[in-house]
Parts: C-alpha cells; sequence; structure tokens
C-alpha cells in the first residue's frame, strides 16, 4: 500500500509520500540512540514539563490538528476533536502521576535495604494502526516517554499526515531532537528496524497476522514486544438493566468511529425475555442513522477508511448471509464517491460464518438471544478473541458472574466499553498480550530491577 493520505468522503487522493530510504532509517536511528543517552538523565520535572506543554499545544491545535485525522480516514470532525482531548488527558495525567508510577519499591528481604528500580529501555519502535491515528500513538507514547524512552513510530499508511504532526507537536512541545521520531516506511521495511540492535523493544496494535509476524520477529531477537490486536466484543443485556440506556449505548458502542474500533461492541447478547423489543427498537435506531459527510455535524455514520476495508466488511456481510444469516437492515455499500456502507442488523448468525467468527470492521451489529447469564457467559466466551466485554444488568449476582467468567481483558458493567489513562488496557487470548496505559502501561517499557545491598 503506498504511503498516501486519500479523503475516505470522497476517494480523491491528497498526498503522497515516498518511504524513507536506507540512509534516513539509519539517519533516525542514530539520532534515537544519542537522544536516549542524554534523555534518560532529564529529571521528571523536566519530563512533566514538556509532558504538560504537549497537552497545553494539544488542546490549542485541537480544531486543525483534528480536521487531518478526518481527512485522511473519515472519522467525524467532532469525535476526532474529542480524540485530540484524550490525548492530552493521558499527557497530564502522566505528567502529574508519572514519578509516583516509577517510584522504588521497597521490598522486606534479609538485605540491609532491598527495593525495586524502574529503568528505561531505550528507542522502542511503535506500529500503529489508523483507526484512532493520534490516540493509539499518544496511548504509547506518553508513558514511555515519561519513562525516559524515546520513540520511534511506523504509522499506518493511510495517515501519513498524522503520523508527521505528531511528530511535529512533540517538538513544538519543547522535546529535543530525536526523542519521537516518524519513520515513514513501508510494510516489507519494519522487520529491518525490529532487529537493529538499537531497537530495544516493539509495540503493535493491529491485525492478528500483523501482530504474529511483528511478536515472532522480535521474540527471534529477544525482545519485548506488546501486541493490542482485534476484538469481537460482547455486549450483553439483561432484565434487570435499564432498557433504554443499554439501547442507547449499544447503538453508540456499535457504530462509534463506524464501527471501526476494536473495543467496538460487535456480538449483542440480549436476554429472551426482552430480545423482542430490544431487537425491534434497535433496528429502527441503526436505520434511521444519517450517514454522511464526516465534516457535517449533524452526520452520525462516516465513512470507512479505505476502499478495502469497504470491500472486506461487504465481502463479510454477503458471505454470513450466505451461510444462513439474517439481514434486517442495511447490509451494502452506499453507491457514489466515497467509502460508506449501511448501518446493518444480522440475526440467526451461524457459527461458523464471518460475523460470529471474524472481527467486522465496520457498523455491522450481530444479535443474539440467549437464556440467561450464564447462557450469555458461554456465548461470549466462545470467540477467539478476549479484548473486553459490556454486560448490564442491575443484579449483582450476575455482575459478579460477568466480572468473574468472561475471558477478557477488561470487563464494564452498565457502561460502555472505553480506555482510560488510569487503567490498564489490553486482552488475552487472541486479542494479544501486554498492557498500556496506568501503571502497568507505563512498566512495559522498562527495567524491573532488584537492587540488593547489605
Amino acid at each position: 500500500m503506498p504511503i498516501a493520505s486519500i479523503n475516505p468522503a470522497t476517494g480523491e487522493k491528497l498526498k503522497e509520500f515516498s518511504p524513507f530510504d536506507d540512509s534516513e532509517i539509519e539517519k533516525r536511528l542514530k539520532r534515537a540512540e544519542s537522544a536516549f543517552r542524554k534523555y534518560r538523565r532529564v529529571a521528571f520535572s523536566k519530563r512533566s514539563e514538556l509532558m504538560g506543554a504537549t497537552a497545553e499545544l494539544l488542546l490549542q491545535e485541537k480544531d486543525k490538528l483534528a480536521q487531518i485525522i478526518t481527512l485522511e480516514m473519515g472519522k467525524l470532525f467532532r469525535a476526532s476533536v474529542e480524540e485530540i482531548e484524550k490525548c492530552a488527558r493521558a499527557c497530564r495525567f502522566y505528567a502529574e502521576n508519572g514519578e509516583r508510577l516509577l517510584e522504588d519499591e521497597a521490598a522486606q528481604t534479609d538485605a540491609a535495604r532491598s527495593y525495586v528500580q524502574y529503568e528505561p529501555l531505550g528507542p522502542i519502535l511503535a506500529i500503529m494502526p489508523w483507526n484512532f491515528p493520534f490516540w493509539q500513538v499518544f496511548r504509547f507514547a506518553t508513558p514511555a516517554l515519561m519513562a525516559s524512552n524515546v520513540g520511534l513510530l511506523k504509522h499506518a499508511s493511510n495517515v501519513p499526515q498524522c503520523a508527521l504532526a505528531i511528530e511535529q507537536v512533540f517538538c513544538r512541545a519543547g522535546f529535543d531532537d530525536g526523542i519521537f521520531q516518524t519513520l515513514l516506511i513501508e510494510p516489507e521495511q519494519v522487520e529491518k528496524v525490529i532487529v537493529d540492535p538499537r531497537v530495544k523493544a516493539v509495540t503493535l496494535t493491529g491485525s492478528e497476522k500483523a501482530g504474529s509476524a511483528v511478536a515472532s520477529t522480535a521474540a527471534r531477537e529477544i525482545k519485548k514486544s506488546v501486541l493490542e490486536l482485534g476484538g469481537s466484543d460482547a455486549f450483553i443485556v439483561m432484565p434487570s438493566a435499564d432498557f433504554q440506556g443499554a439501547l442507547t449505548i449499544a447503538i453508540k458502542a456499535r457504530t462509534i468511529n463506524t464501527g471501526q474500533s476494536c473495543i467496538a461492541a460487535k456480538r449483542l447478547f440480549i436476554a429472551d425475555e426482552i430480545y423482542d423489543s430490544f431487537l425491534e427498537e434497535f433496528v429502527e435506531r441503526m436505520r434511521a442513522l444519517k450517514v454522511g459527510d464526516p465534516m457535517d455535524p449533524t452526520t452520525e455514520i462516516g465513512p470507512l477508511a479505505t476502499e478495502q476495508i469497504l470491500q472486506g466488511v461487504h465481502y463479510q456481510v454477503q458471505k454470513s448471509i450466505a451461510a444462513g444469516a439474517k439481514l434486517l437492515t442495511g447490509g451494502n455499500r452506499i453507491h457514489g464517491s466515497g467509502f460508506f456502507f449501511e448501518p446493518t442488523v444480522l440475526v440467526d448468525v451461524p457459527k461458523e460464518s464471518p460475523a460470529y467468527r471474524e472481527e467486522v470492521f465496520g457498523p455491522v451489529a450481530s444479535m443474539f438471544r440467549v437464556r440467561d447469564a450464564a447462557d450469555a457467559v458461554a456465548m461470549a466466551n466462545d470467540s477467539t478473541f478476549g479484548l473486553a466485554a459490556s454486560a448490564w444488568t442491575n443484579e449483582p449476582a450476575e455482575q459478579e458472574l460477568f466480572t468473574s467468567a468472561l475471558e477478557t481483558g477488561m470487563v464494564f458493567i452498565n457502561a460502555m466499553v472505553a480506555s482510560d489513562p488510569r487503567l490498564p488496557f489490553g486482552g488475552v487470548k487472541r486479542s494479544g498480550f501486554g498492557r498500556e496505559l496506568g501503571a502497568a502501561g507505563i512498566r512495559e517499557f522498562t527495567n524491573a530491577k532488584t537492587i540488593w545491598i547489605s
């Protein structure tokens, strides 16, 4: 795939970039190595000051930066603004709490003094996706830089202007040259960067295929990797739940970012007692969503990010229907300029169909009737993915069951799944390993060094 900005709302190519050659990559790796040697000695107070300045710059220029997001990958403009604001919140959280999260941990042993010290690793390669082109990067970068690592960003090929803008934000906020750099490189150039001895670890958010390849390369070099991969998140609604509240959030959770989110609610499990009425209202609301220009403040569903993604979603839906799934609304590409797909609802979805087994990265909801909470857990766990789940119930016993029995990295009760700088984010099973955010996230790329003093 060429490194190019293509407006998903129109299909128009905005700008194309040439990938870096070997000499440019070498220059940036040298710069990262040199920058780390200096930056690792920078005091927490100075790092906090720089990260706070980054937050301020993001907020000052949020509309300008949000427009880049919307033009490159089609996110609703208001959602792009919210994404920039969330990046600023993450910067402030780690600016205010980074030192506390990395302070030495005393341990009671036979030594006169013993403790664990968290030290940075060095240059970290981040391979990031297009769907939250600023947030995914800042989710990695803010804790990594506060821990005194330096960052190298290989962003998705369809958001190069976002990648370059992020580098400029860090530079203009005051971080020294080389602390955070973008690498405009193609997928086949990535392995060479991972194996370079100056790169100490790698983190990837993306597909299972990409994650497996990156983790395998890193493992051969005995390097740390963190993977945040796909999800097919369950959204469970029990009879005791706030019906209208759950319904409203179900629509939002399935269609956020036009359904292009790893933590979007993709499989909805509704208790038999309320299934018919929930399904009827859900379909009505999905059908009524306004699809159109992401810059228009009245638009509720924008385009998918690329022609390839659009074709993939259409294929998954049509194959599921051919396998026996029943289509209640949507199901097709919206013809004309841009990469638009109808909000879609499927029921009676067969177990071996794509809508049951695969991650569908678009506004497509698969609805299932369940007998009770135990049945919902069994069906939700019948997946190779284990990123997150949202369960709606006011029964304490059901809440306890869902939090303990769902095989996911995160469970939200009576709330939509969302990432939060204060809490660790990540999954289990084929949704990846390692954690971002929270205390766990800032410690992922550190050496937990044992100190023993007799």
